[in-house]
């Protein structure tokens, strides 16, 4: 596959940008997403699981908590940088990993690499990637975390770790949320796992998104990029998902766990906690971060949202590891109380996906612009100049 990271050309009025610069919050570019894509697609990014509670309480979680605003203080300068697993960030965001981000955009992931490396943020590419983690690595000199899941084929995960050390990864991200495929009725609808169900679908939806249809036409075909060895067909994207899902397993345990994370000898988070318990656990196995994350509402509905369990896993780990979270974030300010409560960082998956497939590369920009002018604005409100001087003392449970 060869793909350029380009802008998408501008018509001679500016209408393209037009649009990205007229979009104010993630909402907006959320709303010019579905505008963008055939409707199966946009159901694949915004859909959860069963009753979609958890999704929804996700983002109502954020709501639960408040300022305590201080005034009368230098709030001239803001500093929103940080450190993540020894990486110097931007902002107090990493990207999360998300799969088959080509089928949203045609330059993907290398789009999605692109933006976060204009804004100093580091990157977490999917396993299931449409572009290959060399290709992400050639995009951006340090690029960040692979996300990786203990496979039933051990072969394509020393694969795996092997070209991750070659091509310079930061980290690894350990996925254990997935013993089983959550429930997506959105996804079950529209045809997942039904191949002919599926081109329907996206048939018909494509006829209201031409643009979206002439990029896919016209672009490499879809494939899981980092498994051309190990799946038929060349790896393509319709023909293999369900081989795919078969290669998760049930069985797989902390030891196995720890045997990853002895075989990377490097910065090893573990993206799926949900419980003191489990946070601990990550210590004792040697991991240096975890993700308290529920898969975005995609798998257990009814997990707990990871900012209602984040204080308690904080205190439980002390400074002993650091501590992500990820799900439900819109706002800038979501991102401040998640800080405030003690994150080390935010991942965003789905603000960032509205970005793509609003506009590439210029559409994530725009993402992670809007993200930062909140940041900032909120620090100046609740008068705290620095990311490393907020505390729990700005917030409070309402």
């Amino acid at each position: 596959m060869s793909l350029k990271i380009k802008k998408d050309k501008v018509n001679k009025k500016g209408t393209f940008m037009s649009k990205l610069e007229n979009c104010f919050s993630i909402q907006d570019l959320k709303k010019l997403a579905k505008r963008s894509l055939p409707g199966v697609m946009f159901d694949y990014i915004e859909g959860g699981a069963e009753d979609e509670v958890t999704l929804n309480n996700n983002k109502q979680s954020f709501q639960n908590f408040e300022f305590v605003p201080r005034v009368l203080r230098d709030v001239s300068k803001i500093d929103l940088s940080s450190r993540v697993q020894d990486i110097h960030t931007a902002l107090p965001i990493v990207i999360a990993p998300t799969a088959m981000s080509r089928s949203f955009h045609y330059q993907g992931e290398l789009a999605v690499a692109a933006a976060a490396k204009n804004s100093g943020i580091p990157y977490s590419l999917s396993t299931m990637s449409t572009c290959s983690i060399e290709e992400v690595a050639a995009v951006k000199e340090n690029p960040g975390f692979f996300q990786i899941y203990v496979w039933k084929d051990t072969k394509m995960v020393d694969d795996f770790i092997k070209r991750c050390k070659q091509s310079g990864y930061q980290g690894l991200m350990l996925t254990v949320d997935l013993p089983a495929p959550g429930n997506r009725e959105r996804d079950l609808r529209n045809g997942h796992g039904n191949a002919k169900k599926q081109k329907r679908k996206i048939a018909i939806g494509a006829l209201k998104t031409p643009k979206w249809l002439y990029r896919l036409l016209t672009s490499p075909e879809l494939i899981l990029a980092n498994m051309v060895e190990f799946l038929p067909h060349g790896a393509n994207l319709s023909k293999t998902i369900e081989t795919v899902s078969q290669q998760f397993d049930a069985s797989v345990t902390w030891e196995d766990a720890r045997k990853m994370r002895d075989k990377w000898q490097g910065k090893f988070l573990i993206k799926g906690i949900q419980s003191v318990a489990d946070a601990k656990k990550a210590v004792e196995i040697g991991a240096t971060g975890i993700v308290i994350s529920n898969h975005g509402g995609r798998q257990l509905d009814g997990a707990p949202s990871a900012m209602n369990i984040l204080p308690e896993i904080r205190a439980a780990v002390g400074d002993e590891i650091e501590v992500l979270i990820d799900g439900g974030i819109r706002r800038g300010s979501d991102i401040i109380k998640a800080i405030a409560l003690g994150a080390t960082a935010c991942l965003i998956g789905r603000p960032y996906l509205y970005g793509l497939a609003a506009g590439g590369e210029a559409g994530v920009d725009r993402a992670l612009e809007i993200l930062e002018t909140e940041m900032e604005r909120v620090m100046k409100l609740i008068g705290c100049d620095s990311i490393k001087n907020l505390d729990s003392s700005y917030i409070r449970r309402v």
